[in-house]
């Protein structure tokens, strides 16, 4: 770590403990401090090579942080998009402790074969790219699927293309591209029998994975999902 950085957290250190000697809470607030400002310099220190990050000061977070930090950011997506939710247009579902999993059917969001986001449902993607904004200690993987309609490299591109139009509309919407990831699946992923219509709808999706960013394994939000 170079000498500066160390010197700003060593300086931030000495400061939050000085201004809070009276406090009966000064071990918890000097700590939370100290590891907020340590992170930031991790999210700066971090690789981009290898898909692994970080290009910005993300402050990763603590063990013990995660859960909260999760379930807050679960608790507003559902708040914003619960009318997407009754519709069936966009469910948000807890994975693990780390991570969360938004599904954005295709059907609502896209023409048939097409890659450009229908302007009916682009308020829809806004209010996701806000929150996801506004929680940025997560890294954000997008990723497309397809039906088995077509062939294999037709459906491998299509699914290419429509993970990168939400990745472009959640970066309009304040979402910073060094945190986000982007990939297509094609058809090789389905959740339904392909067999009926009502299968082939549900595997054309576009799933958004929030996988929190944890000190000492910051490179481990940016894996991508299986």
């Amino acid at each position: 770590m170079h000498k500066a950085k160390v010197l700003m957290i060593a300086t931030a250190a000495t400061l939050a403990v000085g201004c809070a000697t009276d406090d009966p809470n000064k071990r918890t607030k000097t700590g939370a401090t100290i590891g907020a400002i340590a992170g930031a310099v991790i999210g700066n220190q971090s690789s981009s090579k290898n898909g692994k990050f970080v290009g910005a000061a993300v402050g990763a977070l603590t063990g013990a942080a995660v859960g909260s930090y999760m379930d807050r950011q679960h608790a507003k997506l559902k708040q914003e998009l619960a009318a997407e939710s009754r519709n069936n247009e966009i469910t948000v579902t807890r994975v693990d402790e780390e991570t969360l999993k938004i599904n954005v059917s295709s059907e609502t969001s896209f023409d048939h074969n097409s890659a450009s986001i229908k302007p009916s449902f682009r308020n829809s993607l806004e209010k996701v790219g806000d929150v996801i904004a506004e929680y940025n200690s997560t890294a954000v993987h997008v990723i497309g699927h397809t039906d088995d309609t077509g062939s294999d490299s037709y459906n491998q591109q299509l699914s290419e293309k429509r993970a990168s139009a939400v990745s472009r509309q959640l970066s309009r919407n304040g979402v910073d591209r060094t945190r986000m990831r982007m990939s297509g699946r094609g058809e090789d992923q389905p959740i339904a029998d392909n067999s009926s219509s009502s299968g082939r709808s549900d595997n054309r999706r576009v799933e958004i994975y929030l996988k929190s960013i944890v000190e000492g394994r910051e490179n481990d939000a940016y894996r991508p999902p299986r």
